[in-house]
């Protein structure tokens, strides 16, 4: 049998508050000025927003699995 997916009760209240979430569009913006950046010379060394991308995942995987009080109130 296939597991359905469904979204949490509270995933309004997740977006807005979970800081993985926001680890993780951080790691997406860096991500895409990786590819916009170089196109309007250098801003950064080399590798700049890959490192930074690369803390900001960890970051959210961190985040992912440590409590967060502040969530639920």
């Amino acid at each position: 049998m296939k597991p359905k997916l469904c979204l949490l009760d509270d995933w309004r209240q997740v977006l807005r508050r979970a800081w993985s979430i926001r680890f993780s569009l951080v790691a997406a913006a860096l991500t895409a000025a990786e590819v916009v950046v170089p196109l309007f010379g250098d801003v950064l060394p080399r590798g700049a927003f890959v490192l930074l991308a690369f803390a900001c995942s960890i970051g959210a995987t961190v985040a992912r699995i440590v409590a967060q009080p502040g969530m639920y109130r």
